[in-house]
């Protein structure tokens, strides 16, 4: 027995059930202090951060599509009623600012540069709109076939722009909350001290529907 027990294969099983206990007792004591982190709020902060980025992300990407759309509208009134040389103008002008204007992931926190991008997108929604109403008084123009083509895009277009800025406002209300409420708080003083509460973007009244486009 005392052979065997001095042997090199019980030794060599012995090393390695040493090693694999050595392995397994950190395990076994980290896995309930992550669980604990997790359940007392500690990945709140960041998923909610990055929950709230990605409906940002949406924000521009629909803003965006009613630019790409705007050239072409453009065109075709041009072509009916080039005569409304200021309204045409200034709905052009305002598209340029409004594209102009970015607001990145890190930006978020500035209130002032997310309300430049909200004032310019305001800007161009109310040219775009005085647009609209011109074609009130060209009949040809609204029997267009490209013109419905372009109403029907746009008035989806609307819809979304005003699901994805209502998504972003509930996102950054859920992600500025828990820098300010228990237990998440707790996070919020100590290892995310450098997490700043986003900006709201600003709902103006009657966004929670989309507006008309009346051609």
């Amino acid at each position: 027995m005392a052979l065997f027990l001095n042997s090199y294969p019980y030794r060599w099983i012995r090393q390695k059930i040493k090693n694999f206990n050595s392995r397994l007792i950190p395990l076994i004591i980290l896995a309930p202090l992550a669980s604990g982190l997790a359940g007392c709020g500690y990945n709140a902060i960041p998923t909610l951060e990055e929950q709230a980025k990605a409906k940002w992300s949406e924000v521009e990407n629909q803003y965006q599509r009613r630019a790409d759309l705007i050239p072409n509208l453009v065109a075709t009134v041009k072509g009916y009623a080039a005569q409304e040389k200021d309204v045409l103008t200034a709905v052009v002008e305002a598209r340029a600012k409004a594209t102009s204007v970015k607001v990145d992931a890190s930006q978020l926190t500035d209130p002032e540069k997310v309300r430049q991008f909200q004032d310019a997108q305001a800007q161009l929604s109310g040219a775009l709109g005085r647009l609209l109403a011109v074609s009130e008084n060209y009949p040809e123009l609204k029997s267009n076939q490209n013109f419905l083509i372009l109403q029907s895009q746009l008035e989806g277009t609307e819809n979304r722009i005003t699901v994805a800025r209502r998504d972003y406002i509930e996102a950054v209300r859920a992600y500025n909350t828990s820098l300010k409420t228990f237990p998440t708080l707790l996070w919020a003083m100590t290892l995310f001290r450098d997490h700043k509460p986003m900006a709201e973007f600003t709902a103006a009244g009657g966004a929670e529907k989309a507006p008309q486009v009346k051609f």
